[in-house]
């Protein structure tokens, strides 16, 4: 037997709408209409845009469509997105970038972190990072797995996420800066985020419905709608991710990445990473998380509404309180994906006919 319930709105402080850039993946009112059919209330996009957000012209952009959506743009914490020099954070704080992020690309340089870090520190502004270090990546495009062996793949060692995690929290830990872990993928990032809140170090982290569904090491074919950046982890790194879940260690987040057809069907080796999300998030977590792993389901919706709050600038949230959004889902009705459904302009996405529970109506 069915039933219907309410949340306040859930957020996704992760994604990326193409626009300005690549209007044949995503624009912006189409990835708003993605985003209110998936059921959520507002969303955070990223700024790995062309050209990327790190000036004021560009966060009015974003923030120019009309939807019942409420869209927050984020600025990036680098000009260009190219980790050299950094962005005017407080003009930007000002004109209301809901955080800083160079998402996609990794700050290298420890000392422009550090200073990005103590600027916003001092806007009570939160740092996103993209918590990969390309300096080992190298070309890496797949965890260790049989595909990567059958396929002779690349392979992106766990470590450039692990180091990568491990310095942000050093920096944190100086700074006082709020930190923010995008789309966490392995066992041992998962532990340094879990043991820097033990300390009472101001960090949170993110968990997708990809890394949170899928594993590498049960990928049987060079199909590039499993590849994405960070990479899927192993069987223990999805046990942890789901376990750090089930804690509060880990908010959602979709970091729903539509690309073009064209971009997408040429395999790991050539492909872009990135999978489309926003639609089937709720179902997918509501099914893996509260029907699978028994997670409270007040919890569960937490994950998507309460903890994103805590990434958001303050006038970000101001412009949230403002508004009485609600998310409604129907549960105990079982049903397929239809992706040829979907609001996205990109169909780049692994969830096809995919069976779930818990969806948005």
């Amino acid at each position: 037997m069915s039933e219907k319930l309410s949340f306040p709105g859930f957020i996704d402080v992760h994604v990326h709408f193409r626009d300005p850039g690549i209007p044949e993946a995503e624009t912006t009112i189409s990835g708003l209409k993605a985003a209110e059919r998936g059921g959520f209330g507002a969303v955070v996009t990223m700024p790995n845009t062309s050209p990327a957000c790190d000036s004021v012209e560009l966060l009015n952009y974003q923030r120019s469509f009309e939807s019942p959506v409420l869209l927050f743009p984020s600025a990036c914490i680098t000009k260009g997105r190219l980790g050299r020099e950094l962005t005017e954070l407080e003009r930007l704080a000002e004109a209301g970038a809901a955080l800083f992020t160079d998402d996609g690309s990794y700050v290298e340089s420890d000392k422009l972190m550090e200073e990005a870090m103590a600027r916003a520190a001092k806007l009570n502004f939160c740092v996103a990072d993209h918590a990969l270090d390309h300096r080992i990546v190298g070309p890496g495009v797949i965890r260790d797995c049989s595909l990567a062996k059958k396929c002779n793949l690349p392979i992106i060692p766990a470590l450039a996420e692990i180091e990568a995690i491990k310095r942000d929290i050093a920096i944190c830990r100086v700074t006082g800066c709020k930190l923010h872990i995008q789309h966490i993928s392995t066992a041992e990032g998962v532990d340094l985020v879990r043991e820097a809140q033990k300390e009472g170090l101001p960090v949170t982290a993110e968990a997708t419905p990809h890394h949170l569904l899928f594993a590498c090491d049960e990928l049987i074919a060079d199909d590039a709608n499993y590849k994405m950046a960070p990479p899927l982890g192993n069987k223990e790194d999805r046990f942890e991710l789901r376990k750090a879940v089930k804690e509060g260690v880990l908010m959602f987040a979709t970091d729903h990445a539509p690309h073009p057809a064209s971009k997408k069907t040429i395999g790991f080796l050539k492909s872009a990473n990135g999978i489309t999300g926003l639609e089937i998030a709720i179902a997918s977590t509501y099914t893996v998380m509260v029907l699978e792993e028994g997670m409270d389901i007040d919890a569960w919706a937490k994950a998507w509404w309460e903890m994103p709050r805590k990434v958001l600038s303050q006038a970000s949230l101001e412009r949230l309180n403002k508004v009485n959004q609600t998310t409604n889902i129907v549960i105990g009705e079982r049903r397929a994906y239809d992706l040829t459904l979907s609001q996205s302009l990109s169909r780049n996405c692994p969830y096809d006919k995919m069976i779930f529970d818990g969806w948005p109506c």
